[in-house]
């Protein structure tokens, strides 16, 4: 690997050092120990056409709206909330107002569900168990699964009529039925929600009914889709089916995304303080993303700004593996060392979320405190790896040192200082 050291290095004294590795498509393809080709995201068919419309579509056919802060620059969205990101790595594509509360409206069946999903998998209630509907399950307002007064319903069915349906009442009987009474299965929310990093969301009410202090952000939607998808994968398929029956009513899916093909999960919502919302995951390549919106006028406009946000993430980003776990990425100079250099390597596989044609407008190169004092330990961050592009913040990755390096015995740290020892 051809590197540059762009400040000096003095023996002895510890400088800050970055070598620059390669910059450009051109460099990368001259570096030998560079991951491989990256490609962009090749779309399924039923997708491409909706992506190209995005991609391509001219300024004014862009919402009114007004910009959400992008890697790539300011981006128009309609929608009052918005936050875009990717599943695997955690990068945020797209973030406006993302931490400002927010009325959640339905979109709170989503934390109603993972409570019970966690129920479900530590066999504290099964699928085939049946729930007693209680007058107050079955005189709750707004969207319902038309739960019988006095009857009991089977739990898998009261899972498809809170997530498909939307069903209010459904959340009720669940909720009783696993901790007693609403009141006490929302405190269980409320415990649950920042063990999942959710730090700005509160919970009154199982259903996203309008209450005030009933609040969640759009980020700590997207975190608790999150948790979802990688907590739950056996249960995730509920978000994701098209249309449920119950008591001879037939409902479909309230998504609109999931209906056309777009995304394969998870949920909307209205309320008037909250507006129309929405919570979309799609996977195409290998490659997972979840758009979050909410603020939007219309069902109409929630399900063209999701499926526009949606199609706008995989058109602009993909992921690229940069460099391989256990991968040398670079050498720096060890002071006292029984070995004059120790590789840098990366601890884990470097992932990350970039902007589609990065490769020809990066720089990449390595940090480090030149030289590293011996003992060196394996393992130990010795350095880090620095991504930048125009119009990006840089990406910075910590940097392993990929062996140990014992410190030099007294008499040759002597006649090193000297000037008489190995070369340092």
């Amino acid at each position: 690997m051809t590197a540059r050291c762009l400040k000096a290095v003095e023996l002895g004294t510890n400088v800050r050092t970055r070598r620059s590795l390669f910059g450009g498509v051109a460099g990368i393809a001259a570096c030998a120990s560079f991951a491989g080709p990256l490609k962009a995201f090749a779309r399924p068919h039923h997708h491409a056409a909706h992506a190209a419309k995005a991609a391509a579509a001219p300024a004014a056919d862009a919402p009114a709206g007004t910009p959400a802060n992008t890697p790539i620059g300011p981006f128009d969205t309609v929608a009052r909330w918005a936050y875009v990101v990717d599943y695997d790595t955690g990068a945020v594509l797209l973030d406006k107002a993302s931490d400002e509360r927010m009325a959640p409206s339905s979109l709170t069946k989503m934390m109603t569900a993972y409570i019970v999903f966690g129920m479900l998998a530590t066999g504290r209630i099964r699928l085939e168990q049946s729930l007693p509907v209680s007058e107050k399950a079955w005189r709750t307002q707004g969207s319902k699964m038309f739960v019988p007064l006095g009857q009991s319903v089977l739990v898998s069915d009261l899972i498809q009529g809170m997530l498909i349906q939307s069903g209010n009442d459904a959340c009720i009987v669940l909720a009783e039925g696993i901790a007693g009474s609403e009141e006490r299965f929302v405190a269980m929310m409320n415990e649950e929600a920042p063990k999942l990093g959710m730090m700005n969301s509160h919970f009154l009410n199982v259903t996203g009914l309008p209450a005030d202090g009933h609040y969640m952000t759009a980020r700590d939607v997207a975190t608790v889709a999150s948790h979802l998808i990688r907590d739950f994968p056996q249960y995730y398929h509920y978000f994701g089916e098209l249309e449920f029956t119950y008591n001879h009513i037939r409902q479909g899916n309230r998504n609109v995304l999931v209906d056309k093909g777009l995304a394969d999960g998870l949920k909307t919502g209205h309320t008037d303080a909250g507006g129309f919302g929405l919570c979309a995951s799609s996977k195409r390549n290998g490659n997972r993303v979840i758009v979050v919106i909410n603020g939007t006028a219309s069902s109409n406009e929630r399900a063209h700004e999701g499926e526009r946000l949606m199609s706008w993430a995989f058109a602009n980003f993909e992921n690229a593996t940069v460099f391989r776990r256990g991968q040398v990425v670079d050498s720096v100079p060890v002071w006292m060392g029984e070995h004059r250099q120790v590789p840098l390597v990366a601890g884990a596989d470097i992932v990350m979320t970039l902007p589609v044609g990065w490769q020809q407008r990066s720089h990449i190169a390595v940090d480090y405190a030149s030289p590293v004092i011996a003992p060196v330990t394996k393992g130990q961050v010795c350095g880090a790896l620095v991504i930048s592009a125009p119009n990006m913040a840089d990406i910075r990755v910590p940097l392993e040192a990929g062996e140990s390096v014992a410190k030099l015995g007294l008499v040759a740290r002597a006649m090193t200082r000297l000037g008489h020892g190995p070369a340092q």
